[in-house]
């Protein structure tokens, strides 16, 4: 039995899985908190342990930060991932290492129909490119292209693009965040820590006040899942504003990236934002945002659109690569 060993490996918490090349079944997966661990050898020597086997044939790693070369920094943590090092140890003989949102890319490969919500089926081609986005702690954006009966991943910094306004709204957002940063992004506002300058915006402009209740469980509890909770269970009136303006930035945003590469293969929304609340996706103005393109509606509305269901995404693609090792 040839055994292979992927992991996803964030700032907050590593999934970690172990399991037979060419099965989709999982032999064990384990979560471990990043910060409570001292490395990445650590993590799979308890798993290892854990599971009682001795030996892995090969080995992926998807990581939170800019991948090149065979050492690799987290973005959100204080220790390094060598994948020499990781060989040496536990006699791999190849590990990869590739960056998080290249690695979901490759998991759009292991989708099946139920790890997807359809917002508009579009007129699709399979052998077209495929765009995929993906907003949770940042905003994440790759290209697929077709390449000898398989699809290949281009990364890119796509989440970084300059935030462009497209109402009057949007406006009063830009010239607040641009009294913050110097360059204001799509990631500061189409992520989580976008939720939160959102609110902050529209507190600070007299746009709509909070509850007390709201202000006890942001100071207690993740504040950009308390939006979204607030928003859909609490009927509090300035999350609800916020999750709008939110998904008419998040939907003119992938409308623009669409246009760039018309991915006839499909549009694919990912991240933890989206897999969450994709009901609230669905009946929120994304899709008009993403639509109002003036001449090019019709375009936008001939492209399939797709919600990833499964937050697993990144550990798939990190699968799918030590499976081909």
């Amino acid at each position: 039995m040839s055994l292979i060993l992927s992991g996803d490996i964030g700032g907050t918490k590593t999934l970690l899985q172990i399991g037979e090349r060419g099965s989709s079944v999982a032999i064990i997966t384990k979560k471990f908190s990043s910060a409570e661990s001292a490395s990445l050898e650590e993590m799979i020597e308890t798993l290892l342990k854990e599971a009682g086997i001795r030996e892995v044939k090969s080995a992926a790693f998807a990581l939170a930060g800019p991948v090149a070369g065979r050492k690799v920094q987290l973005t959100n943590l204080s220790w390094e991932v060598d994948g020499d090092a990781i060989e040496s140890r536990f006699g791999i003989e190849r590990v990869e290492l590739l960056n998080d949102f290249a690695a979901a890319g490759y998991g759009l490969e292991a989708l099946q129909p139920h790890d997807l919500h359809s917002l508009q089926a579009g007129e699709a081609q399979h052998d077209g490119v495929r765009l995929l986005v993906g907003a949770g702690t940042g905003l994440g954006v790759a290209w697929l292209t077709q390449h000898a009966g398989r699809y290949q991943v281009h990364a890119s910094e796509g989440g970084h693009i300059d935030f462009s306004p497209s109402d009057e709204m949007q406006c009063m957002l830009l010239r607040y965040l641009l009294q913050q940063h110097e360059h204001v992004s799509y990631e500061r506002i189409v992520s989580g820590m976008g939720l939160l300058a959102i609110f902050d915006f529209m507190r600070q402009n007299g746009v709509a006040e909070p509850s007390s209740r709201m202000l006890a469980a942001m100071a207690e509890n993740d504040p950009a899942a308390v939006i979204s909770q607030f928003a859909y269970h609490e009927h509090e009136p300035i999350a609800r504003l916020v999750m709008e303006l939110f998904f008419d930035c998040y939907g003119a945003f992938t409308g623009n990236l669409a246009l760039a590469s018309l991915p006839r293969g499909g549009v694919y929304i990912a991240g933890g934002i989206a897999a969450k609340l994709h009901e609230q996706l669905a009946q929120s103005r994304f899709m008009a945002a993403f639509h109002a393109k003036g001449r090019f509606a019709s375009l936008m509305q001939s492209l399939p659109v797709h919600v990833v269901l499964n937050e697993h995404l990144g550990l798939m693609g990190a699968s799918l690569i030590a499976s081909r090792l």
